[in-house]
């Protein structure tokens, strides 16, 4: 990608035992949803820092996802992806995502033969399908229970 990412691999056995312990401990105190200020103990010295409220929440997040054992990659929102990476934050094969790029289903620009695609571009896309798939779903889910399609609803013991 380029120089803005950041990617971190799976994180060892101990490292997500501390991400997350140390992810408990933050979300704690970030429910507050304002800058925190903490003291960084090194080598004996000691310095305030303050972090920004979403940089905290962004922070727990990362320790979360540590401590589940998955690796983290930080892309900033305005970097250009080439089709190859912007494939793999969407999860789909190369050729379909050039679908997507050729129908206009996601904006992009060319390069001289290459194409480039905005990080954001490709979030917007990621989440106008996960809406729709959650809208199906949900549409589904009311059909089946209107048909009595063996969801039954929760009844009290002893009633009907």
């Amino acid at each position: 990608m380029n120089n803005l990412a950041h990617h971190q691999p799976p994180p060892s056995a101990q490292d997500a035992a501390l991400a997350r312990l140390s992810g408990q401990m933050l979300s704690r105190l970030a429910a507050g949803n304002r800058p925190l200020r903490v003291q960084v103990l090194e080598a004996g010295l000691e310095s305030p820092l303050e972090l920004p409220s979403g940089a905290v929440s962004l922070l727990v997040d990362i320790l979360e996802a540590m401590a589940a054992g998955r690796g983290v990659t930080l892309i900033p929102e305005t970097a250009e992806l080439t089709t190859v990476q912007a494939a793999e934050v969407l999860n789909v094969s190369r050729p379909f995502l050039i679908r997507l790029l050729d129908t206009g289903e996601i904006p992009h620009r060319k390069v001289g033969t290459h194409r480039r695609v905005r990080m954001e571009d490709v979030l917007a896309y990621k989440q106008r399908i996960d809406a729709e798939r959650e809208a199906i779903l949900d549409q589904l889910a009311a059909e089946a229970q209107a048909q009595d399609m063996g969801y039954e609803r929760l009844r009290p013991p002893g009633h009907p």
